[in-house]
């Protein structure tokens, strides 16, 4: 495998972070998970989103920047390569569609000041599931700031992510269809994701795969 560094990326509730933790169980990997339990705007944003937008994304940068700069500088010897459920580009996937568009140009410039400095994925993996799942999950896992979350707020996200895809030809981006399988639950849908990403032949731009 010449993978060195894998993320795993998906809208709210599409099971990045499980998925995440069952690749770096499987093939002892170095994992990356993001760290927001303990943002302090994150339940203010859901509440009261014109208000929290810009303080929440602004600290999500810089959260998702320091984790990212030190995690991926460290190497470890006893790990067969890295694997994180987020990349520094969500930040500015989820702030186009919460700032406003004066807020938004100046977070841009902040962003753009350091993304270049951060290490590129080899492969980018993005779980697609339709909005009524997502918010059967986010349902599920019962996280409380969680349950305002609209439905046309997801489909925003989503738009953002394939927009984001078709602007970035460079890199290597896996879309795997996920809404008829349980990878979380199902050890067999979870080896089909897996053998999926481990054994597809990736080209540069996005390559789609429905399981």
């Amino acid at each position: 495998m010449d993978y060195k560094f894998i993320v795993i990326e998906g809208n709210i509730g599409a099971g990045k972070t499980s998925l995440s933790h069952k690749i770096a169980e499987q093939y002892n990997a170095k994992l990356i998970l993001e760290q927001f339990a303990n943002n302090p705007f994150l339940p203010k944003f859901y509440k009261d989103p014109d208000k929290y937008s810009f303080p929440l994304e602004m600290s999500f940068l810089a959260d998702r920047y320091n984790q990212l700069k030190k995690e991926l500088s460290e190497t470890d010897l006893f790990k067969s390569f890295t694997i994180a459920d987020y990349y520094f580009m969500k930040s500015l996937i989820f702030s186009k569609q919460t700032l406003k568009d004066d807020e938004y140009s100046l977070y841009r410039q902040f962003f753009h000041i350091i993304y270049n400095s951060l290490p590129k994925p080899d492969l980018y993996v993005y779980l697609h599931s339709n909005v009524d799942k997502l918010l059967n999950n986010i349902k599920s896992r019962g996280r409380e700031y969680e349950q305002e979350i609209s439905a046309d707020y997801l489909q925003k996200i989503q738009d953002s992510y394939f927009g984001f895809f078709k602007q970035q030809q460079e890199l290597s981006f896996l879309v795997i269809d996920t809404n008829s399988i349980d990878f979380v639950n199902n050890l067999d849908d979870y080896n089909k994701v897996s053998d999926t990403i481990f054994n597809f032949n990736c080209k540069k731009g996005v390559n789609r795969i429905i399981l």
